[in-house]
């Protein structure tokens, strides 16, 4: 039996506002949620719409955050973290959850790092001041990846929970029995 559609939706909705209200609260520098959304959407979102959520997420919360010149390299590594999800969609297991999200983190990290190298005069236009980028954003890719694994299992094990909570609810125990057998 297919999951209710409704129950979809309303797990998404319920990923993505978690998303933007982790992400509007204070905390440490990187250790935010939507890169964890991009990997959970591109693996549970059907048919390549997972790419919308993490973007969503970010103007929202960037309407309120307010709008910086690297905005378009974070968000095209959330597109190409999404893109990790998808191409893990048919062969997800905790192993290469795992790898995806230490993988999405990396690709933030150079992503981001050449934009604020390109975008600022931070760093001197040279092989030598992207490298010192580089090095500066150590610290940041450490509290990227902490983020990352931390929000992926929160929103991994949310939507399962999210889903048997819903389960509970169907109105008869052969709809249940049915419905445990094909969630994942």
């Amino acid at each position: 039996m297919k999951q209710n559609r409704i129950e979809v939706y309303l797990s998404f909705a319920a990923v993505v506002l978690a998303a933007i209200f982790l992400r509007l609260i204070p905390h440490i520098p990187n250790v935010a949620p939507i890169a964890a959304l991009a990997l959970f959407s591109g693996i549970k979102v059907p048919n390549g719409k997972g790419f919308a959520l993490p973007l969503i997420a970010m103007v929202v919360s960037d309407y309120f955050l307010g709008f910086h010149a690297t905005l378009p390299f974070v968000y095209v590594s959330f597109l190409f973290i999404a893109g990790i999800g998808y191409l893990l969609r048919n062969k997800k297991t905790t192993s290469k959850i795992f790898i995806g999200s230490i993988s999405g983190s990396l690709l933030f990290y150079v992503i981001t790092n050449f934009g604020v190298w390109a975008t600022s005069s931070m760093y001197e236009k040279s092989i030598s001041g992207l490298m010192n980028c580089y090095y500066m954003g150590l610290p940041f890719f450490r509290n990227t990846v902490i983020g990352d694994l931390l929000y992926v299992g929160v929103f991994f094990l949310g939507f399962r929970l999210f889903s048997l909570l819903f389960v509970l609810m169907l109105p008869s125990r052969l709809s249940r029995e049915r419905y445990i057998g094909n969630t994942v």
